[in-house]
């Protein structure tokens, strides 16, 4: 869908307007602004942006409108089941498995993603319960759900079971299963200066950043080639798919004015889906880039962007420097440069494996360090 903005009306409005509504963002009782996207609407919609973790510009476009239409649902609105070929997505799916993983049923992250995990977590809870094993949310699953209520207060047991399978994998990077995203790509090239474009730039890095990874031995994969993209909903399910232990997407930065520049990282976050080995990714990530490259540091932020948040593994998105910026972009354009990302980026997945005592200070580790 293309973007939908201030001064645009018609059904799709009528239809953003009603579940900004039902959230209790926008008064909706003016039938004459039923089908208007003014500036109340505009001010609901950034508000919803900032809340979800998405990027705030007031506009709906495909990210946005997906998020809302999820947002909107609540546990109990409907029957919950999974459908393989259309995956039911939303808060009420968030709900269901939060509530499940603090009964103690694993299905390691609440997504808001009714797939097969969640199902099996249903059934071993309904057989648990003495009901229908038979993996649909319905009344009589959600009345058993209401009457056992939180038993778990202050806690959230996903973050404990992504801290042990970190520890339990060890600290060697030797048989580590990491997706490497190059961002956009195809007829997206993303941000551009002249014939540099931000697709191409981070296909290089995440070119030499595999061939060191591979060289230690581990197994990578790049969610797309040099000239094609995927979306971000599909770069999440082929992490899924092959159960990769974490993803790294690489982009760049731009904007209208030359001014902003530096380097930011972002990971899951902003609501009890987050995830902090993914925050701790982040911060790792930051931290030896600044160091190694020098660039402006813009800290780390966690987000609920779709391939953050669909990911069933940590999943780190790095925006490395502004192409719009007469600092930055010599640096980008310098193949020295994109080594010593590709080997910040390295030794930022090494230290996450490393027990706390072994972990190196920042920027002083190397590779042939974390090949012995």
């Amino acid at each position: 869908m293309h973007n939908v903005r201030r001064g645009d009306r018609g059904s799709v409005v009528a239809e953003i307007r009603s579940m900004l509504a039902s959230m209790g963002l926008l008064n909706n009782t003016d039938g004459a602004l039923a089908d208007v996207f003014d500036d109340a609407t505009e001010l609901a919609v950034r508000h919803f942006q900032q809340r979800r973790g998405i990027s705030v510009d007031g506009f709906v476009g495909p990210e946005t409108f997906a998020a809302l239409t999820e947002a909107h649902w609540r546990l109990g609105d409907r029957v919950l089941a999974h459908e393989p070929t259309a995956l039911l997505l939303g808060d009420d799916v968030a709900d269901l498995q939060r509530q499940l993983l603090e009964l103690g049923y694993d299905i390691q992250r609440a997504d808001g993603v009714f797939g097969r995990t969640t199902a099996e977590a249903l059934r071993s809870f309904q057989y648990d319960y003495g009901l229908v094993p038979d993996g649909i949310c319905g009344p009589a699953t959600l009345r058993a759900l209401r009457q056992l209520g939180r038993r778990v207060i202050g806690g959230r047991p996903q973050l404990l079971r992504e801290q042990i399978a970190v520890a339990d994998s060890g600290p060697s990077l030797f048989g580590k299963r990491i997706v490497l995203d190059p961002g956009l790509g195809g007829v997206v090239p993303g941000v551009m200066h002249g014939t540099l474009t931000e697709a191409g730039i981070v296909w290089d890095i995440a070119s030499r950043l595999e061939g060191r990874l591979t060289a230690l031995g581990v197994r990578t994969w790049l969610t797309r080639g040099p000239y094609n993209r995927r979306t971000d909903d599909e770069r999440a399910a082929f992490a899924n798919e092959i159960g990769a232990d974490l993803v790294l997407s690489l982009h760049i930065d731009g904007a209208p004015s030359p001014r902003p520049h530096g380097l930011a990282a972002y990971y899951s976050g902003g609501d009890e889906s987050s995830s902090n080995i993914g925050e701790r990714l982040a911060d790792l990530a930051q931290r030896e880039l600044v160091a190694r490259t020098g660039m402006q540091d813009n800290r780390i932020h966690g987000k609920g962007w779709t391939l953050l948040r669909r990911t069933r593994m940590p999943a780190v998105r790095v925006e490395l420097g502004y192409l719009t910026s007469p600092i930055d972009r010599p640096m980008l354009t310098n193949p020295l440069f994109r080594d010593t990302v590709a080997e910040g980026l390295l030794v930022a997945v090494q230290r996450l494996y490393l027990p706390t005592a072994d972990d190196p200070p920042t920027g002083v580790l190397r590779i042939p360090a974390v090949a012995s």
